[in-house]
């Protein structure tokens, strides 16, 4: 399946599950300040335990991506989305039934416990699946398609979001969390380009097998240290890659936790503020993923692009950290339609780095490194939140933890410019039983 256009029922799946997660984005900062400090504009609280939320999730998504990219491999990509597709259901459910402060907590518990499998294994499935099915040198575009569909969906989600209530909000994203779920069930194809005996054979030859061949193939998917010291050895473009993903994703989780609270804090954004400024981030996002992105892939490589997208990244974050006007955040999601070449480009050069069999278990790796920076990235930037939006701060930066944001993006961008195409490693054609160049 080498057209695009044989994706096409990924490409939807992928954009009903975005649009009914992004559409409550816009709605939850005021929905959690609402049950936890009613009639603040600034609550630490809230900051909090929304930092205590997303480093529980990135240590569970640490733990469990690895093992779905790698089980991803051998039953198949639709197997596995459908568990994290539907947990994502009831979260929602909680919250379009009532918002008060026993079910925010609810809410709060489940959805901590969910998104330790959802989060992030639907996007680290669809690459493998795109991996699957594109070849090497259109990948990188098709990729950026994927992303592109993300985006519209960021758009559809907030805009949608505009012209609801706080309720209908929730209720309608549920709908659409469902719809996702029973369409990919009847409409997507399982995209395995081998079957579990076969590929079972070809992982014995491969660059990451390290398990005895007679175990049971469930055994031998479950990842280890091992596996992931091994990935990231075999390769210094894959280790380059992995630095970068850990760097950027650091400092984008950093940006996006913090960033509601402080423009709420300093002036009074409300939801539907929120979701104006998320639809341009949005737009931004779709126009150059679909069509800016394509166009400069072929021309451009993907490393140049991965170091444009960090460095207009970095100066999106520099620019919120010290937005002096309502204004300027507006401005600074402009930005995003360069800023957004960065993940696909993370993606695509990792997945140049082995071979059919390991997609599942590369897009897995990456995603786990990037569940890391989760984990660190909420311990270190909502307490910098929190203090520098209090009466208590040292010194009066209430865009401080932004600025920290943009170094720890500015790493991944000098990291990147380090990368240099490299031949891609040896790997196992599913065709063969010995291992050869892709």
């Amino acid at each position: 399946m080498e057209k695009l256009s044989g994706l096409s029922h990924l490409f939807m799946t992928v954009f009903l599950y975005n649009f009914s997660s992004f559409m409550v984005i816009p709605a939850i900062t005021d929905v959690t300040m609402s049950a936890l400090c009613p009639g603040k504009d600034e609550c630490s609280l809230a900051i909090y335990l929304t930092g205590v939320q997303q480093a529980i999730i990135g240590l569970g998504t640490l733990v469990m991506m690895p093992l779905i990219g790698n089980l991803s491999d051998s039953y198949g990509r639709k197997v596995m989305l459908t568990l994290p597709m539907l947990l994502t259901i009831f979260p929602l459910v909680i919250l379009a039934y009532n918002r008060s402060k026993y079910f925010f907590y609810t809410y709060y518990v489940l959805r901590t416990l969910t998104a330790m499998l959802c989060e992030g294994s639907v996007l680290c499935l669809a690459l493998a699946y795109v991996a699957d099915n594109i070849a090497e040198k259109r990948r990188a575009s098709a990729f950026g398609i994927l992303s592109g569909i993300s985006s519209s969906a960021f758009v559809g989600g907030n805009f949608s979001t505009r012209f609801l209530s706080t309720s209908s909000t929730f209720q309608v994203a549920a709908a659409v969390a469902v719809i996702a779920v029973i369409y990919m069930r009847i409409f997507l194809k399982e995209s395995m380009i081998v079957s579990g005996k076969a590929a079972a054979a070809a992982e014995n030859e491969c660059l990451m097998e390290k398990g005895n061949t007679k175990n049971p193939q469930f055994f031998k998917s479950m990842p280890s240290l091992n596996d992931t010291v091994s990935l990231l050895r075999s390769s210094l473009t894959f280790s380059q890659a992995a630095i970068v993903a850990f760097f950027s994703s650091l400092g984008e989780v950093g940006l996006y936790s913090a960033l509601l609270y402080y423009l709420k804090a300093e002036f009074q954004f409300n939801k539907d503020q929120f979701a104006d400024l998320m639809v341009i981030n949005g737009i931004a996002g779709t126009i150059s993923q679909m069509i800016v992105m394509p166009l400069l892939a072929p021309i451009i490589s993907e490393e140049k692009l991965l170091s444009i997208g960090l460095f207009f990244g970095c100066v999106n974050m520099l620019l919120n950290s010290i937005a002096w006007s309502s204004w300027v955040p507006y401005t600074a999601a402009t930005f995003s339609i360069l800023a957004v070449f960065a993940p696909p480009c993370i993606r695509s050069i990792a997945s140049k780095q082995v071979g059919p069999a390991e997609q599942g278990k590369v897009q897995g790796c990456i995603t786990g490194i990037c569940s890391f920076a989760n984990v660190v990235s909420p311990l270190v930037f909502s307490p910098l939140t929190a203090l520098f939006l209090s009466e208590t701060a040292p010194f009066h930066f209430p865009g401080f933890s932004i600025m920290c944001a943009a170094f720890a993006v500015m790493i991944a961008f000098v990291q990147s410019i380090m990368i240099r195409p490299a031949p891609p490693v040896e790997v196992c054609r599913v065709d063969s039983s010995a291992c050869a160049e892709p």
